[in-house]
């Protein structure tokens, strides 16, 4: 079946609409360097008449040249701005330098740790087990199992811990330096420190020597062969995609469905009836488009799409292209328009007469409340709720992401764009792993090339092989107008050609954070009960930014907290919420399913297959399987 047209006049295709935004940031240098001439180049142009606008050309294409050029650089780099690291380092050393006393007491807190060491290195095996002179973080694996409390092991561990603690201390913030190159030299210097942590190394972790010892050494063969068959499977498809045993549509993204619309940016999915009868009010999910939507259909036992289906709501799903070069000038506003509005418009022809629950993931949730900013400002009303999964409206606590987030660093990822037309999918990776490089990478490697041993792929890491792209216009625009200059929440950041503020936002908020999230951190997500006009409930479930996302009423250990926080004119606060709120075992989709139903009219209604005359294909679509 061919594509259906957009049935109204907002709804473009993103390829008919490419012009710039109002306030744009500037990606394209030649835009950039017209719009300072303008306001400051009039002397000028009166004194030399028409060489002015010539000058400003020939300017604007030699700019364009160095940014192609620097692009190359950044390609080779990965789009990192070694000169961001630089300044960092630079800041941090030199104000350290000038700070005496400082250095004094970072000298008597190595004199003390060291005393410290030697101390318990002078006690028997099971009194320094007992009692630790440094103990790990909460979250932090590498030293739990019993064989590092075996001698020497646990002083190697010791040790180790010990250096990470020295370190944080030499990174306490210090007069002069900006917070943001601390956090950064801190992060930078952790991770070569747990890049030498004993727990990588075969000879000083007692755990990989069991298991050599145990396999006659096989295990290292079996290693040094899954190492051969991994770097085989890079050559051969770019990542370790290829490890991945599940199906997509089969073992994961499997709950049944119609794609009943396609625009060159989405594909909607609605999903199959499990019930007899069905919630009035349907449900429109909004994903992020950082990665696939299917973080929230995995395996059936790990599927939140499936779960609302089966409660008996209509569920509807946007399934967001994975963009290529020829998608470079695509915009916020075109994921905004064609994207959830689109979206909006299908349900609602598909449902007519009901509102509309929506949810919005990460991203997702993060466009979704600037669409419905501008709905409340226009008067639509066609949202019965939004729920927010781990999503920021206000940036000022965006995260460790923020550590990669400065002029140089955004800078080298536009010129690497400009090259590309897009952020590839590995680049953009690759600070995800930086983050929880003990869990991501280092566990792992150790695991697989010095144990040998085959872990069967999870749903999860199914779904974390298979990025996606990043246009190059939007991304720029997401990076500048929200992480640096936090426009949303400022009341300047455009939809339709007019600011949007979130005060307009006046249906009932549901919003989820994450409690480990290094991503989206849960004060943050929190805020939207601070800038919003509407009554605010806030659920805080442990876990990290996915897997507090993913908790299935089976899950072991879950639990949450919940409480609401009220709207703008009576918000409470992250640290007075978290205190007043009771911690609940189990899982927190029965009480977002509650939630949407106290929020419903009540009303049933029969069960509601795909029309036929809309159905393009079967779910999950084409769109997910791109890479």
């Amino acid at each position: 079946m061919t594509e259906r047209a957009a049935t109204t006049q907002d709804r473009k295709t993103p390829q008919e609409d490419t012009r710039a935004l109002p306030g744009d940031s500037g990606f394209q240098p030649e835009e950039v360097f017209e719009e300072s001439s303008r306001s400051g180049d009039r002397v000028g142009a009166r004194q030399a008449g028409g060489a002015a606008p010539s000058r400003r050309r020939e300017a604007g294409q030699l700019d364009t040249l160095d940014r192609y050029l620097r692009g190359a650089v950044s390609r080779q780099t990965g789009g990192v701005s070694y000169w961001a690291a630089l300044q960092a380092w630079e800041d941090w050393a030199y104000h350290m330098a000038g700070s005496p006393l400082r250095q004094a007491r970072l000298a008597m807190e190595t004199a003390i740790t060291g005393w410290s060491l030697a101390t318990q290195a002078m006690l028997p095996p099971p009194l320094r087990a007992a009692y630790p002179a440094f103990t790990a973080e909460r979250g932090d694996h590498r030293f739990e199992s019993p064989a590092w409390k075996r001698a020497p092991y646990d002083l190697f561990a010791q040790t180790h811990l010990a250096r990470e603690a020295l370190w944080k201390t030499a990174t306490e913030p210090l007069a002069g330096v900006r917070a943001h190159h601390m956090r950064r030299v801190c992060f930078m210097g952790l991770q070569m420190l747990r890049a030498a942590s004993p727990s990588n190394l075969a000879m000083t972790n007692p755990d990989v020597l069991d298991t050599i010892r145990a396999s006659g050494g096989q295990c290292l063969l079996r290693g040094a062969q899954l190492y051969l068959d991994d770097l085989q499977t890079l050559a051969r498809d770019g990542n370790l995609a290829g490890r991945v045993t599940h199906e997509i549509g089969k073992d994961i993204a499997a709950t049944p469905g119609k794609v009943i619309y396609r625009n060159r940016l989405i594909e909607l999915i609605q999903y199959s009836p499990q019930t007899d009868e069905v919630e009035a009010e349907p449900i429109l999910i909004v994903p992020a488009w950082i990665m696939k939507y299917y973080i929230l259909d995995l395996s059936r036992h790990n599927s939140l799409i499936r779960y609302l289906v089966e409660q008996g709501f209509t569920v509807f799903c946007i399934s967001w292209r994975n963009p290529d070069s020829n998608d470079r000038d695509l915009t916020l506003e075109d994921y905004r328009r064609d994207g959830v509005m689109a979206a909006l418009d299908t349900v609602c022809e598909a449902v007519p007469g009901e509102k509309i629950h929506a949810v919005g993931y990460c991203l997702g949730g993060t466009i979704l409340s600037v669409a419905a900013a501008a709905m409340g400002r226009d008067e639509d009303e066609r949202l019965a709720t939004m729920s927010l999964l781990a999503a920021q409206t206000d940036f000022t606590e965006a995260g460790e992401l923020m550590m990669f987030t400065d002029e140089s660093q955004i800078a080298a990822l536009e010129d690497l764009m400009t090259v590309q037309g897009y952020l590839d999918a590995a680049q953009m990776s690759r600070a995800f792993y930086y983050l929880r490089a003990n869990d991501l990478v280092w566990s792992r490697m150790v695991e697989r090339y010095l144990k040998g041993v085959d872990r069967e792929i999870s749903d999860f890491d199914a779904w974390f092989t298979d990025p996606t792209r990043m246009p190059a216009r939007m991304h720029s625009q997401y990076l500048r107008w929200l992480f640096e200059e936090n426009r949303l929440v400022q009341g300047y950041f455009e939809a339709g050609g007019r600011p949007v503020t979130l005060k307009d936002i006046t249906m009932p908020v549901f919003a989820l954070g994450a409690e480990k999230d290094h991503i989206a951190p849960w004060r943050s997500v929190h805020k939207i009960g601070l800038f919003a006009g509407a009554e605010t409930d806030f659920i805080l479930s442990g876990g990290g930014h996915n897997s507090a996302v993913v908790s299935p009423p089976a899950k072991r250990g879950a639990y949450y907290r919940q409480k609401t926080i009220g709207d703008c004119d009576d918000y409470i606060g992250p640290d007075a919420w978290v205190d007043d709120a009771p911690r609940l075992p189990g899982s927190w989709w029965p009480a977002w399913r509650d939630w949407l139903r106290e929020r419903s009219s009540g009303e049933r209604a029969g069960a509601r297959m795909p029309d036929a005359s809309r159905v393009i294909c079967e779910a999950p679509g084409r769109y997910v399987h791109q890479r």
